[in-house]
């Protein structure tokens, strides 16, 4: 793993400015851009530390905090270890802000951060990888249906609600993707039921999308979250290894 250096960042967006981490290789040259979208405890240490192992892997990867109208990260004051089911007053907290990142202001904060890669030094010219977590499998999914021109790889992971009813479904990106997508189900997530699944891979096969989807067994919603009670070592391994494949297929 190549040496990496990490630093905080400010993004200018419509609406202000959004926190974020950057992390790269610490040699100081432009390297591929990944845009890491965060999962719903947000921009945190273990958030850090992944961007860190990708940047160490070769990649220029910035993390935004998506909740930054609501202040700085962290806007909930989080334990170490993360247990809803012990502290079921976390949702009450994190629910509204999840809400709050509408598919119309994900889309416009994307194209913030996307312009802010494309600025910078450290990022190489030409397109991006977009990888999300939880909420952040569907702000990927919305960038990369936005921005199809900059986006050339979208992966999520223990992705919820990807499929609604409703007019602004992640689903529906699908239409508008070009690049390569791969998406890790979690096989025990009540969040995304077996029907969404189905729908979600049929949308992305119609729309004639490069992709693999993939469920992973006894698998929990936030499984690749080290510091969660959801964790498990064996299912974030396997989305390690198809993230950083897919990264490799596309730079």
């Amino acid at each position: 793993m190549t040496a990496v250096q990490g630093t905080a960042v400010d993004v200018p967006t419509g609406d202000g400015t959004a926190d974020a981490y950057l992390s790269r290789p610490g040699d100081g040259r432009p390297h591929p851009a990944v845009l890491l979208y965060m999962d719903a405890f947000g921009l945190r240490p273990h958030l850090r530390s992944m961007a860190d192992r990708l940047a160490g892997a070769g990649y220029t990867v910035l993390v935004p905090h998506v909740f930054y109208r609501h202040g700085r990260a962290p806007v909930v004051d989080l334990p170490e270890y993360i247990d809803p089911a012990a502290r079921p007053q976390i949702w009450e907290r994190i629910g509204p802000l999840i809400m709050s990142v509408t598919p119309d202001l994900a889309e416009r904060d994307a194209d913030a951060y996307l312009r802010w890669l494309a600025g910078s030094p450290l990022a190489a010219d030409g397109p991006v990888a977009v990888t999300g977590y939880c909420m952040g499998a569907r702000l990927a999914l919305f960038t990369a249906g936005a921005h199809p021109d900059r986006v050339a790889a979208v992966a999520g992971f223990h992705g919820g609600q990807l499929v609604t009813d409703g007019p602004d479904s992640p689903h529906l990106a699908a239409r508008h993707i070009t690049g390569e997508v791969y998406f890790g189900h979690a096989d025990q997530d009540p969040s995304l039921p077996e029907e969404q699944i189905k729908a979600f891979e049929e949308a992305l096969t119609a729309a004639g999308v490069r992709h693999r989807c993939e469920v992973y067994p006894g698998a929990r919603h936030g499984y690749t979250q080290a510091d969660t009670a959801a964790y498990d070592r064996g299912a974030d391994e396997r989305h390690w290894a198809a993230l950083l494949g897919l990264l490799d297929r596309t730079f």
